[in-house]
């Protein structure tokens, strides 16, 4: 993660043109550098296959995303001109209920945010049992651990109600370090705070669980 913030500080200092920051890929390559091969990924351009997405009008998702955010303790410091700027990134869509969003164990290169409903996160454990960690509420960000680690996903994700949500992949965040590195390298630095905090709460859950 360290990595990741420098990198992100030496672009934002820098004078580079558009051009030259084009052939930023840090977050799109990741997985094949991790020695991840690409059969085994899983874009959210399959998985809303999969699931039966459809598109959200972006002019919905966007104001449901500031909304959100602008009530949210670490969102919050992107302000409304940040969050403006960073939809064009973001994709929208409506999934119905019962469909698995994000699946445990699989390479995934996207995050979610919940903007309406919500999402079960169930982690099965080596032992055989189903453990439900949360059902989380609108503003809740979901596989932002595997987007920046690209590591395994630690849990499920499934919509227990008709869902609408925001989706953020590797590709469009290494556009959005090319195009407008100072935002890309907020939109980091709070993700790692929020991930740090929810993998706390976690931890003692499964702690808790395991007494």
């Amino acid at each position: 993660m360290k990595g990741i913030l420098s990198l992100l500080r030496r672009n934002t200092r820098g004078t580079k043109t558009l051009e030259e920051h084009t052939d930023s890929v840090l977050f799109s390559t990741a997985f094949a550098s991790q020695g991840v091969d690409a059969s085994m990924l899983v874009p959210w351009e399959a998985r809303a296959v999969e699931v039966g997405a459809k598109r959200l009008p972006p002019s919905r998702g966007g104001s449901l995303l500031q909304a959100l955010w602008a009530k949210d303790k670490y969102m919050a410091h992107l302000d409304t001109d940040a969050v403006e700027r960073m939809e064009r990134f973001f994709e929208f869509a409506a999934v119905p209920a019962n469909r698995d969003v994000i699946r445990q164990d699989e390479y995934g290169n996207f995050m979610v945010v919940l903007l309406t409903g919500t999402i079960a996160v169930d982690r099965l454990q080596p032992w055989g049992e189903q453990l439900r960690l949360a059902e989380t509420r609108p503003g809740d960000i979901l596989g932002e651990m595997s987007l920046l680690d690209s590591g395994i996903r630690f849990s499920a994700c499934t919509t227990l109600t008709d869902c609408e949500i925001a989706v953020l992949s590797a590709e469009a965040l290494d556009q959005m370090m090319a195009e407008d590195p100072q935002l890309a390298a907020s939109l980091v630095a709070l993700l790692a705070r929020k991930l740090s905090l929810r993998l706390r709460v976690v931890s003692a859950r499964l702690s808790d669980n395991q007494k």
